[in-house]
């Protein structure tokens, strides 16, 4: 079972008032259900994203830096376990990021 696609209306509920929300893949795959009154009531915004400006990295490595946002890690796994990282990722059972670390 994917996660994120059947979870989506619980992600969107989270978002504040005029909340962004962007999104850069679909590992989950890509049919998600959005009931329309909840975009333009609570004003949100969403927008998709391929390539972003250099600035934009950087201004995320200050944020997770000074901690005021937490990266989604599915999971750290050591190098010597790659071959089993990228069948995780394969699976594509996860939410976040797979890091492979030395």
């Amino acid at each position: 079972m994917r996660w994120a696609a059947p979870q989506w209306p619980k992600l969107i509920a989270v978002l504040k008032r005029g909340g962004r929300y962007t999104c850069s893949g679909e590992i989950a795959g890509p049919m998600a259900e959005l009931d329309l009154r909840v975009l333009y009531l609570r004003d949100l915004t969403f927008t998709g994203s391929t390539v972003t400006p250099h600035r934009t990295f950087t201004n995320a490595v200050s944020c997770i830096e000074n901690g005021e946002i937490r990266p989604a890690l599915a999971a750290v796994c050591p190098l010597e376990q790659l071959e089993e990282a990228q069948a995780a990722f394969i699976a594509k059972m996860h939410t976040g990021d797979i890091t492979v670390v030395p």
